[in-house]
């Protein structure tokens, strides 16, 4: 089961100079696909118990588009692991004009992670 997000990084994202976005907004958009994966697989948004891995491996900037996706790799009695993906697929482009914007022709990598989720029983539906 997968689950897909893309978010564009705004002004409010960035957190340090040059409107570098901080690496713990991918890892909140890793939260929302949890979550969503959650209700498709146990009809509940459960909690997210904890990362086990996490790999930053490009810069993200405000403009920014980004596309955050998850998969449940294995399913135990209540916890259900998952692996994450962030990919920068837009960037802006404001040396040419202030509203122009790329398609990037590859995605570009920006985070991996690993962790674990929990529904507890009496909460699944599914």
């Amino acid at each position: 089961m997968k689950a897909l997000i893309r978010m564009r990084m705004s002004s409010h994202d960035a957190h340090y100079g040059g409107n570098l976005v901080d690496g713990a907004r991918m890892l909140q958009l890793f939260g929302d696909v949890a979550t969503e994966l959650l209700i498709r697989h146990d009809g509940d948004e459960g909690l997210f118990k904890a990362y086990d891995n996490v790999e930053f491996m490009a810069p993200v900037y405000a403009g920014d588009y980004i596309e955050a996706v998850g998969e449940i790799v294995k399913v135990g009695n209540t916890s259900r692991k998952m692996v994450f993906e962030a990919r920068k697929v837009i960037v802006p482009r404001p040396e040419i004009s202030d509203s122009a914007a790329d398609i990037l022709p590859e995605p570009i990598v920006v985070c991996r992670a690993s962790g674990t989720c929990v529904t507890p029983s009496d909460k699944q539906r599914k």
